[in-house]
């Protein structure tokens, strides 16, 4: 798999990608109190998954992130299902999304002044899979090995499925971050993008510093693009700053909303506007970011604002 990156960014000065998945499919009615989170809706109404792709594209995304960032052969299999059929239904995710993007693609009003927009595989934390919050942590206990040993069946799987990239994404911590980019090497034609989830503006979740973390995946050339997604705005410009001093490779960046969940009432509170987020965009942009969409509570709104101003670049 060639690093599809490398043209479009010599073509275009920002790659837009999608907003939220999860909490998109829940505005639209989806229940996903559930371990499998959004990938229970692989099960239940894939429809809505490809439809909320849909939109996004329509929006200016000029990239997606498929909804397998809690789809694990294992959690699956916990669910009742055989290895073959979770298999399937994680490559169904993959699938949805370039469905969706085809379908877009084929009106040619929707070609103008942008590229053919990619797909990327998400590849949750192995917290994911244990839905008890600890991939906001990172305390896993795990060694390398047992990471690799995790994440091996789950990209292989991805990777038939016949995605533009991977999205490594809302890593907590470097034990995770380097098991993934090592085991990339076992599949020479994939690449990927890493996006580490951060507590404040140096530290990812776990408490590593952000610039040592990509300098340590800078000796790894499947590793296309380096960010941080799943964070708050408020710290982005300092997180672009810290990547931008260990690595001259593309930066990521897809904040939340800036809204803050809340545990205790299971719900999502303070201020965030659409515009205020399309701003801030625009700032990461200035500080060096490439590839700029939103994480949770983001909306296919958010993602048209940002199109909006980046289009005029």
């Amino acid at each position: 798999m060639p690093n599809p990156l490398t043209s479009l960014l010599e073509r275009y000065p920002l790659l837009i990608l999608d907003g939220a998945l999860a909490t998109e499919l829940e505005q639209r009615g989806a229940d996903l109190r559930d371990a499998l989170w959004s990938a229970k809706v692989l099960l239940e109404n894939p429809e809505l998954i490809y439809q909320v792709h849909f939109d996004y594209f329509q929006a200016g995304a000029d990239c997606v992130i498929t909804a397998s960032y809690q789809a694990t052969i294992a959690g699956f299999m916990q669910r009742g299902l055989t290895r073959e059929a979770a298999l399937e239904l994680l490559q169904r995710s993959v699938q949805l999304a370039i469905e969706a993007r085809d379908a877009f693609w084929q009106d040619p009003a929707n070609r103008v002044g942008r590229p053919r927009p990619l797909v990327a595989a998400s590849v949750g934390p192995y917290g994911a899979f244990l839905a008890d919050g600890s991939e906001y942590r990172g305390d896993y206990g795990l060694s390398e090995v047992e990471l690799m040993d995790f994440h091996r069946p789950r990209l292989a799987g991805l990777l038939a499925a016949g995605p533009d990239l991977l999205a490594c994404e809302t890593i907590p911590c470097w034990t995770e971050a380097h098991a993934l980019a090592q085991l990339l090497a076992e599949f020479p034609d994939a690449c990927a993008w890493f996006s580490f989830s951060a507590r404040d503006d140096t530290q990812i979740c776990h408490g590593e510093r952000l610039a040592d973390c990509v300098d340590g995946l800078e000796a790894f050339p499947q590793v296309v693009a380096i960010g941080v997604n799943c964070t708050a705005p408020q710290y982005i410009p300092s997180l672009i700053a810290e990547i931008r001093s260990a690595t001259a490779k593309p930066i990521v960046v897809y904040p939340n909303s800036g809204e803050t969940y809340d545990a205790e009432q299971h719900a999502w509170c303070g201020p965030a506007t659409v515009d205020a987020f399309a701003l801030e965009a625009q700032r990461w942009y200035d500080g060096g970011a490439r590839l700029i969409g939103g994480c949770c509570r983001t909306t296919p709104t958010h993602i048209a604002h940002i199109a909006a101003w980046a289009h005029g670049l």
